[in-house]
């Protein structure tokens, strides 16, 4: 019989630790304004609003990822979690995406919206891309607790800051003198298309995993209702965008989507270290 090492009990410790912390954080960070700390991230965001800016009302959708985050955070912590395979391969990217968004949520606030923040975007997207990568090419299949406190707020998060750098870079462009926004309507249509077929991409590699495409026609119906009301031409770009990712969508689903994100058996630690061996 083996047992552990102090020292490498205190890295999974570590490990476990550092999301829960992160995602705190990221909690916590908006609220600097309160306490006398910068411009809160709406205001920054009308600075250097574009056509491709979402309506108001789509970031609501942060409530729901926040507390899917959280959720993540606590379900990998549990002491039932601390050898499962699959969170082992999250908790990085993972701690990484939700500090991302902190750090993020800082800058902001107090910088604005610029070449830093979309830097600092565009980490944060490649941590939840690690994470929908490692998620959408697992095998065997996710338990109900692995489904909705992992697969469900990590892929929707990586949906949604798919578009927001998107956005992201839009805004800062603006900020730069290089994209003026209603002055150039074709560019903000150019820009919500590309978002589309990034996200159609993503989807088909990803086997139409239906969290990514529910977030991302989330953004796209708040796209519409801003700037796709301003322009005739964003509005063409948005159908097209929508036509991208339900394609994508479906193409996904058909080679095998449907039974890798919503098929279910129930898995022993024997069975994960085998699925582990296998990915």
């Amino acid at each position: 019989m083996t047992t552990a090492s102090p020292d490498n009990a205190d890295a999974v410790s570590t490990s476990r630790a550092l999301p829960l912390v992160c995602a705190v954080a990221q909690i916590l960070t908006p609220f600097l304004p309160m306490i006398g700390f910068g411009r809160t991230i709406g205001e920054q965001s009308n600075a250097v609003r574009t056509l491709v800016t979402p309506a108001g009302w789509a970031f609501a959708i942060w409530g729901a990822l926040y507390t899917g985050a959280l959720a993540f955070a606590l379900y990998q912590a549990l002491p039932s979690q601390r050898d499962n395979p699959l969170l082992a391969r999250l908790r990085g990217p993972a701690a990484g995406a939700f500090f991302g968004n902190a750090l993020w949520a800082a800058y902001t606030q107090v910088a604005g919206l610029g070449v830093p923040s979309a830097a600092i975007i565009l980490f944060t997207l490649l941590c939840l891309l690690k994470s929908y990568r490692i998620l959408s090419a697992w095998p065997g299949g996710f338990t109900t607790g692995e489904r909705w406190c992992a697969v469900l707020p990590l892929t929707a998060l990586a949906s949604w800051l798919t578009v927001a750098s998107i956005v992201n870079i839009a805004a800062t462009l603006r900020a730069h003198g290089v994209y003026f926004g209603g002055e150039t309507p074709i560019i903000a249509a150019a820009v919500v298309v590309l978002g589309g077929a990034i996200a159609a991409a993503a989807l088909i590699a990803g086997r139409g995993c239906p969290p990514f495409a529910l977030v991302f026609f989330w953004a796209l119906s708040a796209i519409w209702a801003a700037g796709g009301q301003r322009s005739a031409l964003v509005a063409i770009g948005v159908v097209v965008a929508a036509l991208l990712v339900m394609l994508g969508t479906i193409t996904g689903l058909r080679h095998g989507g449907l039974a890798h994100w919503l098929g279910q058996r129930p898995r022993s630690l024997q069975d994960d270290r085998r699925a582990r061996a296998r990915a």
